[in-house]
This record gives structure tokens, sequence and C-alpha cells, in this order.
């Protein structure tokens, strides 16, 4: 017990060994709960997957600098993990649950114009949605796009025309 408190400390006057200690093992917690929650966390890049990056960044934070005792914060991380995990499972399975939590694609250029009233809804002017043109289609001429979206990540796709 003497040589854990050593090297993990206890409560927040931790020192530089103590803070790392906890730093690995919450490296390797944090790769644990990567493999339970699934690809989808780090590949996707929704507003789910975002929120459980930032989240489980900030509890797990409190576990590193000893402002939040150990085992509760690695109990609440798995948590997330898991309701992140059942949401996305829910999300694959349920077009109704997919739409709720992570919306539609929003059609923002068809038919050869510009859709301004979803870009205003959406807060894109037309360079930003330039920007996806150029990023998805390697293209700056509107002749050869058939469609843009905003997917629900957030991203801009663009659909060029079948010649």
């Amino acid at each position: 017990m003497e040589l854990m408190l050593t090297i993990f400390g206890e409560g927040k006057d931790l020192n530089a060994l103590q803070m790392s200690s906890r730093g690995i093992v919450m490296f390797i917690i944090a790769l644990i709960l990567l493999r339970i929650s699934g690809r989808r966390s780090f590949g996707l890049r929704t507003p789910l997957d975002n929120i459980i990056v930032i989240l489980l960044g900030a509890v797990m934070s409190r576990a590193v600098v000893g402002a939040s005792p150990f085992f509760p914060v690695v109990i609440s991380c798995l948590a997330i993990t898991l309701l992140h995990r059942l949401f996305g499972a829910l999300i694959a399975n349920s077009k109704w649950f997919g739409r709720f939590v992570e919306g539609e694609k929003i059609p923002l250029f068809e038919d050869g114009q510009f859709r301004r009233d979803k870009m205003k809804r959406v807060q894109l002017c037309k360079e930003d949605i330039m920007q996806g043109v150029r990023k998805s289609a390697l293209t700056e001429d509107m002749d050869d796009i058939d469609k843009i979206y905003i997917e629900r990540n957030g991203e801009i796709s663009s659909i060029k025309k079948k010649r």
C-alpha cells in the first residue's frame, strides 16, 4: 500500500512521478475504453462521437491531476463509453433514433442552384461550401457538380454529375 501511495499519490498534491504514473494508467484505460466504444468514436466524427471524446478527456483528466478519486473516474468513464456504444447501436438500427441524435444530411446545392434557405439554416456561406467542394470533388467548376450536402457530421460532400 505504501508503494502504491508513493507511485500514484493521493489527493491533489501530486508530484511529477505520481501524475505521470496516473497518466500512463489512464492512457491504458483510455485504450481499453476505445476498444469497448468501437471505431466509430474516432472515425465518424459526428456530434455524438465528439461528445464522448470531449467528455472522456475532461473526466479522465480529473483522475490524472487528483481532482477526483481514481476508481470513480474510471467507472464513470466506463459508463460513458457503454452509453456511447448503446447509442451507436441504436443509431445503426433505428433510422428515427439516428435522425433524432445526429440529424440528417441537408442539401445545399441542387439543380444548378445553391439552396440559400438551407445555407442560412446551417449558417454557411458560398465560400464555406466551395471549400468543401474543392476538398471532396477536387474541382471548382460547378458545372461538374450535381449535388452538395452538409452531412450529419458537419462535413460538406459533393456529388459529381454523371457524364
